[in-house]
């Protein structure tokens, strides 16, 4: 449980807008600062408002970058590590020699459909689950502290303060006067947000 914790980043720092593009009571524009343990950081972006929209996962290190998108792996691996070559260079901007390698990706990793079927497939058949209850409540753990930074507008650290959030929580509750409307005449295709289309 150690290691998996340590893949956590040990603050956060979120920017959460409820209702910003829908008529919901719950976040749907997210921007979250976050900090590692071994002094890496990273930034995670998300929202419902935006049209065709970004998907993409950046990766940074030593070695190089690592940019996922459009179905496509790019690599631009350095040829001296960074930290080296910054510790050596010379010249004040800099970069190290690097080259472009393009990796080939077979699948998408799962959405919604594969990780319920999966689900599915580990109580009847055994299958190994996707993501286990340890590995999921860490994204539950990792959500809930975004979450309550932006309500407090203050960095958080990990782990969370259950107590402290279950607080906050019930005194947005108390204080919501948010009112659910009934849809009428409006239709709802979810297979587009389960990519079934």
């Amino acid at each position: 449980m150690e290691g998996r914790r340590r893949r956590m980043p040990s603050r956060v720092h979120g920017f959460c807008r409820l209702g910003k593009w829908h008529d919901i009571e719950v976040e749907d524009d997210v921007t979250t600062f976050l900090e590692y343990p071994n002094g890496a950081t990273g930034v995670f972006i998300t929202t419902t408002g935006e049209a065709p929209g970004t998907n993409r996962l950046e990766i940074c290190g030593e070695q190089g970058k690592l940019v996922l998108e459009g179905g496509k792996l790019h690599y631009s691996r350095n040829v001296q590590k960074m930290s080296e070559f910054c510790r050596t260079t010379k010249e004040m901007f800099a970069q190290p020699e690097a080259w472009e390698i393009e990796i080939p990706v077979t699948g998408t990793g799962g959405m919604h459909v594969e990780v319920i079927q999966n689900f599915v497939d580990n109580i009847l058949k055994g299958t190994p689950l996707i993501a286990n209850a340890r590995e999921g409540i860490h994204s539950v753990e990792l959500a809930n502290s975004i979450l309550y930074s932006s309500l407090t507008q203050q960095p958080v650290d990990l782990p969370l303060n259950g107590a402290a959030f279950e607080k906050a929580l019930q005194k947005m509750i108390a204080e919501s006067r948010f009112v659910k409307k009934t849809a009428t005449g409006a239709t709802s295709d979810m297979n587009a947000s389960f990519n079934l289309k």
